[in-house]
């Protein structure tokens, strides 16, 4: 079943401790495997397999930071890290799990925060913005 979000509708879905287990790209369109999409109706916890389909999106102004330590250098605030483009974050990181603790919507903007684990080795902190003019597609 679909359910679209575009910039005028709310749906009742939360990807907080959702993980991304694959990231696809086709044409315009950024496709990511979720292993739990939750929806929360009537005071009831539901959750679900599926794909968040983005359409429209410009990949050139999609990127995911990836921090090498939480919070600088030492009790600096400095970035240490870096800012990959899907692409690259896909080689870098094949069998990697990006888990959404924060999810923000604004305009044509989405950003995902968490956690990407990979194997069994502690997670190290992302951020993941997508940049897209069209619909956010649920597929569960």
């Amino acid at each position: 079943m679909d359910y679209r979000k575009n910039r005028k509708s709310d749906l009742p879905f939360s990807l907080h401790d959702s993980r991304i287990v694959k990231i696809e790209m086709e044409n315009d369109n950024l496709i990511l495997k979720m292993d739990r999409i939750f929806q929360y109706s009537d005071g009831e916890e539901k959750w679900f397999q599926g794909v968040i389909e983005f359409t429209k999106t410009d990949l050139e102004e999609c990127k995911i930071l990836v921090f090498h330590t939480p919070y600088g250098y030492e009790g600096e605030n400095s970035f240490s890290g870096e800012s990959l483009s899907f692409e690259e974050f896909k080689k870098r990181y094949p069998e990697a799990e990006f888990e959404i603790v924060t999810e923000g919507y604004s305009g044509y903007d989405t950003t995902y925060q968490g956690g990407i684990w990979q194997g069994e080795n502690a997670p190290f902190f992302g951020i993941m913005c997508i940049w897209n003019r069209g619909d956010m597609i649920y597929r569960i």
